[in-house]
């Protein structure tokens, strides 16, 4: 089920490193990546989704827009405006994806997911550096220059089988300036695999509880799918 839920949401050239410094151990960006995560409360970005079809050759892409907000729970409304309209919304171990051109919500149970959920869209994105170490077996590969910004990357393996059923691996481009993901490339079995690219990314910004609504018409029709 899960996975049609990230079925809903669909190389770049390397630069060299900036020169003059040494690029940071796998200890300190993980420091700092801890520091960033105590201090972050909201986020918005642009998005850009690219799932890649490997048997069949087969590349789609989305784009659109990601708000997250982190209180006594966490919500995360993913606003898709190209090529399909679509709205999804995660809030309290639940998802709904809104299809306007058929007027439907779909509706989602993840109670037994929700960590699932949290890993693949939030990977990054406020995870201290314990539960980072607790989830996978972390890598250092490298410094790699992603538009303009200094990222350090890493490999990140799941040790859970049931991650390991959706996700064979993970690379993490991580911006050396807000310690935040800039990219995030997800394995899965059999070689497909999908990118997430976030730009225009602000942190801690003033999001109306509003901005977390479905943008649905009252007639709107609700499906549960589990």
């Amino acid at each position: 089920m899960l996975g049609t839920v990230l079925a809903a949401i669909p190389i770049l050239t390397a630069a060299p490193p900036k020169k003059g410094k040494l690029p940071p151990d796998l200890a300190e960006i993980l420091s700092r990546m801890d520091d960033s995560a105590k201090r972050l409360k909201t986020v918005s970005a642009s998005i850009e989704y690219t799932k890649v079809t490997v048997l069949v050759d087969d590349k789609s892409t989305e784009s659109g827009q990601l708000l997250y907000r982190k209180g006594k729970g966490t919500d995360i409304l993913i606003d898709i405006t190209k090529p399909e309209p679509k709205t999804i919304l995660f809030r309290k171990n639940r998802a709904e994806i809104f299809n306007p051109k058929i007027n439907q919500i779909q509706e989602y149970d993840l109670e037994d997911k929700s960590s699932l959920v949290e890993q693949f869209f939030l990977l990054g994105f406020g995870t201290n550096a314990d539960k980072l170490k607790k989830d996978y077996e972390l890598k250092f590969v490298k410094e790699e220059a992603l538009e303009g910004d200094t990222t350090a990357v890493m490999d990140l393996t799941p040790r859970s089988k049931e991650t390991l059923s959706q996700i064979t691996q993970i690379q993490l481009w991580v911006s050396e300036e807000s310690w935040l993901p800039v990219q995030q490339k997800f394995l899965q079995p059999g070689g497909d695999y999908f990118i997430a690219r976030y730009t225009n990314v602000r942190v801690n910004r003033a999001l109306p509880s509003a901005a977390f609504n479905i943008p649905a018409p009252k007639n709107v029709k609700r499906v549960k799918m589990n």
